[in-house]
């Protein structure tokens, strides 16, 4: 699919995100492991914070799967049916 305009991310801000993204997960990680807790509330922190990052992936993907298909189906949904059905 060809897109008369398309954004492009430079490498500078790819590399930001997933530095960002690393750092902030490992520190996440060395907190969760020294905080004064027995082992069983420690992996559920762990769990809880596996699962958040899963979820936000997951409603990432989702957001912009439906922004891409409303770009896509956009001209026909504006369209009004009776005009479609003449041409």
């Amino acid at each position: 699919m060809n897109q008369p305009y398309s954004q492009k991310d430079t490498p500078a801000w790819i590399f930001f995100v997933w530095a960002s993204f690393s750092i902030s997960l490992f520190l996440m990680c060395v907190g969760i492991y020294y905080v004064p807790a027995d082992w069983w509330i420690r992996g559920y922190l762990y769990m809880g914070m596996f699962f958040t990052v899963g979820s936000a992936f997951t409603l990432a993907k989702t957001v912009r799967d439906n922004y891409e298909a409303q770009k896509l189906f956009s001209p026909f949904l504006d369209r009004k049916p009776d005009k479609t059905l003449a041409e």
